[in-house]
């Protein structure tokens, strides 16, 4: 089990003086073994190769709704990345549950830390989880987990000139033994953390449209981050790795003539001004069946702080022709630029050509976002929250999950 590092909430005036080794004896400041938060990344993992998969840290953060008394447990820390669940619980049965990611970053000093936009995340899980028939999170506890969650695993946030991140995913889940389709008496809340690096890379990559498989009805799950939206793809979208397909493209399921979005991110456009006085256009596709994107959110402002267009609207597939680039835009993606769009139905391929392979608006879109995410760049709509410190109350952890729905029975 990694180790657990306890940190304390200073003030200012502790901070000056737990960096002074004359004042060691004064009587405000720290002792000498007190780490100042945050800590600095472990020496452990090679930051220049995070990659992206599952790595052992601290723990996570867990808190359950009872329904009889309509309340939501303080945030506890848990060391021991297993849940204790039953086997009955709807989660595992019905596909009760929702999910959300989102992500930690260390300002360019490396001495603060800051997580990416989670009031939009929280907002984007309580709209799942009505979906399912869950008990919404309030998003104080959402913003609260998530936090503290962060704070105790504070030296896993990659160092900032590594250009890694700190992935976060909170997970709600009916957790209670229930046999009959109807909701269960508990519900989890779990913030999970690892660090990782860029899930697809920064490379264009060659898309495949899914025509076999339609990812939403029409009226169905499709806005929501459920598991059940992602599971049936991975037979598709292995298959078309295999054949060099980097990324799949789903259009609407009950035309098939209209884009919806990409299998793990949402599906963006640009369309560069012909003549100096027009604009260049940020298109986005807009559906339904599709989750509202925090990172294409993010974009599209971004574009209209640097004058472009911008227009959320159905986009028919043919004018992907038309398009100058095309980018796939998710969280754990980021920014994807789409190098060709195969359609194999109709022998279509449109390739976008960038000019040595670089995709200038994708690229400026993208540069601008990571700079706001990392703290490089000025964060003018309030999207970075910075992580403080753990209180003291919220220093004692849990050795074991308390995720135990066998007494419910």
């Amino acid at each position: 089990m990694a180790r657990n590092v306890t940190a304390y909430n200073y003030s200012a005036q502790s901070f000056a003086l737990a960096n002074n080794s004359d004042n060691f004896n004064h009587p405000s400041a720290p002792p000498p073994n007190i780490m100042v938060f945050p800590p600095p990344p472990v020496d452990t993992i090679d930051w220049n190769n995070v990659g992206f998969k599952v790595r052992e840290v601290n723990g996570h953060v867990s808190s359950t709704y009872s329904m009889s008394t309509g309340q939501w447990t303080k945030p506890q820390f848990v060391q021991d990345p297993f849940l204790r669940i039953h086997g009955m619980a709807p989660a595992l049965n019905y596909g009760q549950q929702c999910y959300e990611g989102l992500k930690a970053l260390r300002n360019p000093d490396d001495k603060s830390i800051h997580i990416f936009r989670p009031d939009a995340n929280a907002k984007r899980m309580q709209h799942s989880a009505r979906y399912v028939a869950m008990p919404e999170v309030p998003e104080e506890l959402f913003l609260e987990a998530v936090h503290l969650a962060v704070a105790k695993n504070a030296e896993f946030v990659p160092p900032h000139a590594s250009g890694a991140s700190m992935y976060i995913r909170p997970l709600l889940l009916g957790s209670s033994a229930q046999l009959g389709l109807n909701p269960p008496e508990e519900y989890t809340f779990l913030v999970y953390v690892l660090p990782v690096g860029v899930y697809h890379g920064v490379h264009t990559v060659d898309c495949l449209v899914l025509e076999n498989f339609d990812r939403a009805a029409p009226e169905g799950t499709g806005s929501a981050k459920v598991g059940g939206n992602y599971a049936p793809v991975l037979i598709h979208s292995e298959a078309a790795r295999k054949e060099g397909y980097g990324i799949t493209l789903h259009l609407d399921s009950k035309t098939r003539t209209c884009i919806d979005e990409f299998s793990t991110s949402g599906f963006l456009a640009i369309k560069y001004g012909k003549t100096a006085d027009e604009k260049t256009k940020l298109v986005v596709a807009d559906s339904k069946s599709v989750i509202k994107s925090v990172t294409s959110n993010s974009v599209q402002q971004i574009a209209k702080d640097m004058g472009w267009d911008v227009e959320v609207r159905s986009i028919a597939f043919e004018e992907c022709a038309e398009f100058d680039e095309v980018m796939a835009a998710g969280t754990a993606a980021a920014l994807v630029p789409i190098k060709s769009i195969t359609r194999k139905s109709t022998d279509t391929k449109i390739q976008y050509k960038y000019g040595d392979e670089n995709p200038e608006g994708v690229m400026t879109l993208l540069n601008t976002l990571k700079g706001i995410q990392a703290g490089r760049l000025e964060d003018k709509h309030g999207w970075r929250q910075h992580v403080a410190a753990p209180k003291p109350e919220d220093a004692a952890d849990e050795p074991t999950n308390g995720v135990d729905a066998v007494n419910a029975l």
